[in-house]
């Protein structure tokens, strides 16, 4: 029997007083991030709540650092969430009929259902994500009416319109409707790391370096890539100006960076780095260069200014947010997400001249 004057669970969510709610966006970097202003706007609309995150586990850097307990009371090191579920859905996939792979998709499963969510909120709207939602035993899951698979929408007990233009306010028009109110665009933290702050505050120091430019030639796929060549160029035109530019490169990218090194004729350096220590040596730029990538949206999300070099990819819906920009785009760029592995012509029509121009007008024509 319960206690006078208690509320039960039901009564709680049916009445909006959420005490366990999980957030779900297994990636990738870039979306992760456009979820990070969604789901700290339920942090502060259910200051009270237990709120965990389903993540995959190469990006679990975004929302708690590698020393850090991946759950237990909030800290600077996992500023949003009680709770971080990591999950390596890529390696389950290529294993299924692996034991080991079993053991360890019940041991990740069982995890997720012991904190005995309330509600769950699928922000991918895929259905390997509405699935998780499901299997977290929450007796309410949220998803957007119009999924990005559309076999999601039989997972969800409540479905919500997905409103705005850009992903970060469809993203919070759906946190909105799990909060049953307005909810406004807050700060967004992301985990900080003393070891990853010395590290390049004395790596930096080593090299003289002071300010900097921080270029990305990477991206999620072909059409998506400027040359690298480019990026060299770039950076040489800059370090007329007295930029030093550093290059950024995550795993298998080493070529390409290693191109725009060479092409910068000194100019610049690449820096192969975790994704803790992105973080930390993106709060150090005065400026980011790069395609719509993720690396690209976790320097806007942090407020650096951004030139982004868009191609199929429309940037009035994934374009930089939060941060003064350019964005660069040739009007023979279609819109569209199909992964073609050659750049996108359009994308060759932007010249490295118009790069380094956006850049001096961002950096405000001033020299390093």
């Amino acid at each position: 029997m319960q206690p006078p004057g208690t509320m039960s669970s039901e009564d709680r969510v049916s009445g909006g007083n959420y005490q366990r709610l999980l957030v779900v966006r297994l990636g990738s970097m870039g979306d992760i991030i456009h979820t990070l202003p969604a789901a700290t706007a339920l942090r502060q609309a259910f200051p009270e709540a237990m709120i965990g995150w389903v993540v995959e586990e190469r990006w679990a850097e975004l929302l708690c650092t590698l020393a850090e307990p991946r759950s237990g009371p909030r800290s600077a090191r996992r500023p949003l969430v009680d709770r971080v579920h990591t999950v390596d859905t890529r390696k389950w996939r290529t294993s299924m009929f692996s034991t080991q792979t079993w053991e360890r998709m019940a041991a990740s499963l069982s995890e997720l259902r012991a904190p005995r969510y309330e509600v769950a909120v699928d922000f991918q709207g895929a259905a390997r994500s509405a699935l998780l939602a499901r299997w977290s035993g929450a007796s309410v899951i949220y998803g957007a009416s119009q999924p990005r698979e559309n076999v999601a929408t039989m997972l969800y007990t409540r479905q919500a319109m997905a409103r705005g233009t850009h992903v970060v306010e469809q993203n919070l028009s759906l946190a909105a409707a799990v909060a049953r109110r307005p909810l406004e665009l807050p700060e967004v933290k992301f985990p900080r790391d003393e070891a990853a702050d010395k590290h390049w505050d004395n790596w930096l120091r080593s090299k003289a370096i002071g300010d900097f430019v921080l270029i990305n030639p990477g991206a999620g796929w072909g059409a998506k890539q400027w040359p690298p060549e480019r990026y060299g160029q770039v950076a040489r035109q800059l370090a007329g100006d007295g930029w030093k530019t550093l290059i950024n490169f995550g795993p298998g990218e080493d070529e390409m960076a290693l191109a725009a090194e060479a092409a910068s004729e000194g100019a610049a350096e690449a820096v192969g780095q975790s994704l803790t220590e992105l973080i930390a040596l993106s709060r150090r730029t005065k400026l980011f260069i790069g395609g719509d990538t993720g690396p690209m949206h976790l320097a806007a999300a942090l407020g650096v200014p951004v030139v982004a070099i868009f191609g199929p990819t429309d940037p009035a819906r994934n374009g930089p947010f939060g941060s003064r920009s350019v964005v660069l785009r040739s009007p023979l760029s279609p819109t569209t997400h199909k992964r073609r592995p050659q750049p996108d012509p359009g994308l060759l029509d932007i010249s490295a001249d118009r790069v380094v121009a956006a850049a001096r007008q961002l950096l405000g024509g001033h020299c390093a």
